[in-house]
Protein backbone atom coordinates (compact mmCIF):
# COMPACT_ATOMS: atom_id res chain seq x y z
CA UNK A 1 0.00 0.00 0.00
CA UNK A 2 2.74 2.60 0.62
CA UNK A 3 6.13 2.65 -1.08
CA UNK A 4 8.82 4.92 -0.70
CA UNK A 5 11.28 4.40 -3.70
CA UNK A 6 14.90 6.43 -3.28
CA UNK A 7 13.25 8.61 -1.43
CA UNK A 8 15.97 12.03 0.30
CA UNK A 9 14.77 14.57 2.39
CA UNK A 10 17.00 18.16 2.16
CA UNK A 11 15.97 20.92 4.78
CA UNK A 12 17.16 24.27 3.96
CA UNK A 13 18.34 25.97 6.77
CA UNK A 14 20.06 29.33 7.22
CA UNK A 15 22.91 28.95 9.87
CA UNK A 16 23.81 25.25 8.14
CA UNK A 17 23.14 25.80 5.05
CA UNK A 18 21.21 22.36 3.89
CA UNK A 19 20.33 19.11 6.47
CA UNK A 20 20.01 16.12 5.02
CA UNK A 21 17.41 14.06 6.63
CA UNK A 22 16.66 11.12 4.44
CA UNK A 23 19.13 9.65 1.88
CA UNK A 24 18.02 7.03 -0.85
CA UNK A 25 15.27 5.51 1.58
CA UNK A 26 13.40 2.65 0.18
CA UNK A 27 10.46 1.02 2.24
CA UNK A 28 7.58 -0.64 1.21
CA UNK A 29 4.62 -1.63 3.97
CA UNK A 30 2.25 -3.89 2.80
CA UNK A 31 -2.15 -3.64 3.18
CA UNK A 32 -3.23 -4.30 6.94
CA UNK A 33 0.06 -4.40 8.00
CA UNK A 34 1.74 -2.99 11.43
CA UNK A 35 5.07 -1.08 10.57
CA UNK A 36 7.20 0.49 13.42
CA UNK A 37 10.78 2.79 13.11
CA UNK A 38 13.21 3.05 15.15
CA UNK A 39 16.38 4.73 15.51
CA UNK A 40 18.38 7.36 16.97
CA UNK A 41 17.29 10.91 17.23
CA UNK A 42 17.41 12.97 14.22
CA UNK A 43 17.71 9.86 12.00
CA UNK A 44 14.27 11.23 9.85
CA UNK A 45 11.91 8.75 11.30
CA UNK A 46 9.16 11.60 11.74
CA UNK A 47 10.18 12.97 8.26
CA UNK A 48 9.11 9.50 6.65
CA UNK A 49 5.19 9.84 8.32
CA UNK A 50 5.60 13.54 7.13
CA UNK A 51 6.33 12.28 3.33
CA UNK A 52 3.87 9.32 3.81
CA UNK A 53 1.12 12.23 4.88
CA UNK A 54 1.92 14.56 2.00
CA UNK A 55 3.07 17.21 4.29
CA UNK A 56 6.44 17.38 2.81
CA UNK A 57 7.20 16.56 -0.86
CA UNK A 58 10.53 14.70 -0.97
CA UNK A 59 13.34 15.92 -2.58
CA UNK A 60 14.32 13.30 -4.91
CA UNK A 61 12.48 10.03 -5.27
CA UNK A 62 8.78 9.09 -5.28
CA UNK A 63 6.31 8.12 -2.09
CA UNK A 64 3.18 6.60 -3.68
CA UNK A 65 0.40 4.69 -1.70
CA UNK A 66 -1.87 2.25 -3.78
CA UNK A 67 0.72 3.07 -7.17
CA UNK A 68 -0.74 7.10 -7.17
CA UNK A 69 2.25 9.41 -6.45
CA UNK A 70 1.34 11.48 -3.13
CA UNK A 71 1.23 15.22 -3.87
CA UNK A 72 -0.98 16.45 -1.16
CA UNK A 73 -2.75 15.31 2.41
CA UNK A 74 -5.24 12.35 1.26
CA UNK A 75 -8.30 11.59 3.09
CA UNK A 76 -7.24 8.23 3.75
CA UNK A 77 -4.81 9.36 5.81
CA UNK A 78 -5.24 9.68 10.26
CA UNK A 79 -2.31 11.33 11.91
CA UNK A 80 -1.76 11.15 15.94
CA UNK A 81 1.21 13.16 16.76
CA UNK A 82 3.40 13.38 20.11
CA UNK A 83 0.97 15.21 21.64
CA UNK A 84 -2.98 15.05 21.47
CA UNK A 85 -3.06 18.76 20.23
CA UNK A 86 -6.60 19.24 21.46
CA UNK A 87 -8.85 22.27 21.11
CA UNK A 88 -9.68 23.40 24.62
CA UNK A 89 -12.74 24.99 24.05
CA UNK A 90 -14.44 21.67 22.40
CA UNK A 91 -15.84 19.02 24.22
CA UNK A 92 -14.44 15.39 23.89
CA UNK A 93 -16.68 14.65 21.21
CA UNK A 94 -16.48 17.45 19.18
CA UNK A 95 -12.80 16.99 19.64
CA UNK A 96 -13.13 13.71 17.73
CA UNK A 97 -15.39 15.36 15.25
CA UNK A 98 -13.37 17.69 14.19
CA UNK A 99 -11.50 16.04 10.81
CA UNK A 100 -15.20 15.34 9.68
CA UNK A 101 -15.52 19.59 10.08
CA UNK A 102 -12.26 19.94 8.17
CA UNK A 103 -13.33 17.49 5.40
CA UNK A 104 -16.56 19.90 4.91
CA UNK A 105 -19.50 17.09 6.07
CA UNK A 106 -21.68 17.79 8.74
CA UNK A 107 -20.65 16.38 12.09
CA UNK A 108 -24.37 14.91 12.78
CA UNK A 109 -24.48 11.14 10.94
CA UNK A 110 -21.10 10.68 12.38
CA UNK A 111 -21.25 11.01 16.16
CA UNK A 112 -22.92 7.39 16.49
CA UNK A 113 -19.12 6.28 14.58
CA UNK A 114 -17.81 9.06 17.55
CA UNK A 115 -19.56 7.91 20.57
CA UNK A 116 -18.59 4.11 19.18
CA UNK A 117 -14.93 4.98 19.46
CA UNK A 118 -14.85 6.84 22.70
CA UNK A 119 -16.66 3.56 24.06
CA UNK A 120 -13.80 1.37 22.72
CA UNK A 121 -10.82 3.57 24.00
CA UNK A 122 -13.43 3.64 27.60
CA UNK A 123 -13.82 7.06 27.09
CA UNK A 124 -17.98 6.94 27.16
CA UNK A 125 -18.71 9.03 30.40
CA UNK A 126 -16.42 11.57 28.99
CA UNK A 127 -17.96 12.52 25.72
CA UNK A 128 -18.80 16.00 27.34
CA UNK A 129 -15.98 16.51 29.01
CA UNK A 130 -13.02 18.97 28.08
CA UNK A 131 -9.61 18.19 27.47
CA UNK A 132 -8.14 19.77 30.61
CA UNK A 133 -10.48 17.37 32.47
CA UNK A 134 -8.79 14.55 31.26
CA UNK A 135 -5.35 12.61 32.21
CA UNK A 136 -3.00 12.50 29.74
CA UNK A 137 -3.45 9.39 28.83
CA UNK A 138 -7.30 9.58 27.94
CA UNK A 139 -6.61 12.76 25.94
CA UNK A 140 -3.96 10.52 23.86
CA UNK A 141 -7.06 8.23 23.72
CA UNK A 142 -8.45 11.23 22.55
CA UNK A 143 -6.50 11.93 19.91
CA UNK A 144 -6.71 8.24 18.78
CA UNK A 145 -10.09 7.91 17.74
CA UNK A 146 -9.56 11.58 16.31
CA UNK A 147 -7.44 9.89 13.96
CA UNK A 148 -10.10 7.22 12.98
CA UNK A 149 -13.42 8.77 13.01
CA UNK A 150 -12.96 9.49 9.29
CA UNK A 151 -11.82 5.09 8.83
CA UNK A 152 -8.80 5.87 6.90
CA UNK A 153 -6.96 3.23 5.28
CA UNK A 154 -3.57 4.37 6.74
CA UNK A 155 -2.17 5.34 10.54
CA UNK A 156 0.48 7.26 11.32
CA UNK A 157 1.22 7.81 14.96
CA UNK A 158 4.48 9.58 15.75
CA UNK A 159 5.91 8.46 19.18
CA UNK A 160 2.14 9.19 20.94
CA UNK A 161 3.30 7.56 23.95
CA UNK A 162 6.30 9.33 24.50
CA UNK A 163 5.29 11.77 27.41
CA UNK A 164 3.36 9.05 29.39
CA UNK A 165 4.61 6.82 32.04
CA UNK A 166 5.06 3.54 31.59
CA UNK A 167 2.23 2.06 32.81
CA UNK A 168 -0.16 3.94 31.00
CA UNK A 169 2.28 3.89 27.88
CA UNK A 170 1.67 -0.59 27.89
CA UNK A 171 -2.03 -0.08 28.27
CA UNK A 172 -2.68 1.90 25.46
CA UNK A 173 0.00 0.14 23.45
CA UNK A 174 -2.37 -2.55 24.00
CA UNK A 175 -5.16 -0.65 23.69
CA UNK A 176 -3.84 0.14 20.28
CA UNK A 177 -3.17 -3.40 19.26
CA UNK A 178 -7.17 -4.24 20.31
CA UNK A 179 -8.49 -1.66 17.86
CA UNK A 180 -6.08 -2.39 15.06
CA UNK A 181 -6.74 -6.11 15.21
CA UNK A 182 -10.40 -5.30 14.85
CA UNK A 183 -9.80 -2.26 12.00
CA UNK A 184 -6.79 -3.85 10.03
CA UNK A 185 -5.25 -0.53 8.89
CA UNK A 186 -2.30 -0.38 8.19
CA UNK A 187 -0.51 1.68 10.64
CA UNK A 188 3.26 3.29 10.44
CA UNK A 189 4.43 3.69 14.03
CA UNK A 190 7.48 6.11 15.46
CA UNK A 191 8.98 4.98 18.34
CA UNK A 192 12.24 5.20 20.24
CA UNK A 193 11.62 2.43 22.63
CA UNK A 194 12.70 -1.04 21.51
CA UNK A 195 10.44 -3.08 23.36
CA UNK A 196 7.27 -1.23 22.48
CA UNK A 197 8.56 -1.42 18.67
CA UNK A 198 9.24 -5.55 18.90
CA UNK A 199 5.88 -5.54 20.99
CA UNK A 200 3.62 -3.94 18.41
CA UNK A 201 4.51 -4.23 14.90
CA UNK A 202 4.97 -6.96 12.10
CA UNK A 203 7.81 -5.58 11.26
CA UNK A 204 10.46 -3.20 12.93
CA UNK A 205 12.05 -0.85 10.39
CA UNK A 206 15.82 0.04 11.55
CA UNK A 207 16.82 3.94 10.84
CA UNK A 208 20.57 4.84 10.54
CA UNK A 209 22.06 7.65 11.80
CA UNK A 210 21.53 11.24 9.21
CA UNK A 211 21.38 10.98 7.01
CA UNK A 212 18.82 8.41 7.54
CA UNK A 213 18.89 4.94 5.16
CA UNK A 214 17.21 1.55 6.49
CA UNK A 215 19.98 -0.10 8.30
CA UNK A 216 17.92 -3.23 8.45
CA UNK A 217 14.08 -4.61 8.70
CA UNK A 218 13.42 -7.40 11.52
CA UNK A 219 10.18 -9.43 10.86
CA UNK A 220 8.82 -9.77 14.30
CA UNK A 221 7.71 -13.90 14.90
CA UNK A 222 5.05 -13.51 17.86
CA UNK A 223 1.67 -14.81 17.74
CA UNK A 224 -1.40 -12.25 17.97
CA UNK A 225 -3.30 -11.10 19.44
CA UNK A 226 -0.30 -9.73 21.86
CA UNK A 227 0.05 -8.93 25.45
CA UNK A 228 2.50 -7.51 27.72
CA UNK A 229 3.88 -11.03 29.04
CA UNK A 230 4.99 -11.34 25.95
CA UNK A 231 8.27 -9.53 26.82
CA UNK A 232 9.45 -12.42 28.30
CA UNK A 233 8.84 -15.01 25.55
CA UNK A 234 12.60 -15.98 24.36
CA UNK A 235 11.56 -14.78 20.73
CA UNK A 236 10.62 -10.92 21.77
CA UNK A 237 14.30 -11.05 23.64
CA UNK A 238 16.05 -12.33 20.15
CA UNK A 239 14.25 -9.89 17.88
CA UNK A 240 14.78 -6.59 20.42
CA UNK A 241 18.37 -7.94 20.64
CA UNK A 242 18.66 -7.77 16.93
CA UNK A 243 16.88 -4.54 16.81
CA UNK A 244 19.16 -3.17 19.53
CA UNK A 245 22.06 -4.13 17.34
CA UNK A 246 21.13 -2.56 14.36
CA UNK A 247 20.87 0.85 15.93
CA UNK A 248 23.93 0.57 17.52
CA UNK A 249 26.23 -1.01 14.47
CA UNK A 250 23.81 -0.95 11.38
CA UNK A 251 24.10 -3.40 8.84
CA UNK A 252 21.47 -6.28 7.89
CA UNK A 253 18.50 -7.56 10.07
CA UNK A 254 17.99 -11.22 9.82
CA UNK A 255 14.44 -11.08 9.97
CA UNK A 256 14.35 -9.84 6.40
CA UNK A 257 12.50 -7.49 4.38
Amino acid sequence: MIQLDAVSKVYPTRRKGAVQALARLDLRVEPGEFVTLVGPSGCGKSTVLKLVSGLLAPSAGRVTIDGETVRGPRREMGFVFQTPVLLPWRTVRDNVLLPIEMLGQSPGPHRARAEDLLEQVGLSDFATAHPWELSGGMQQRVGICRALIHDPAILLMDEPFAALDAMTRESLGIELLRIWEERRKVVLFVTHSIAEAVLLADRVVVMTPRPGKIAGVVSIDLPRPRAIDQQYDDRFEVAAREVRRLIEHGGEANGGR
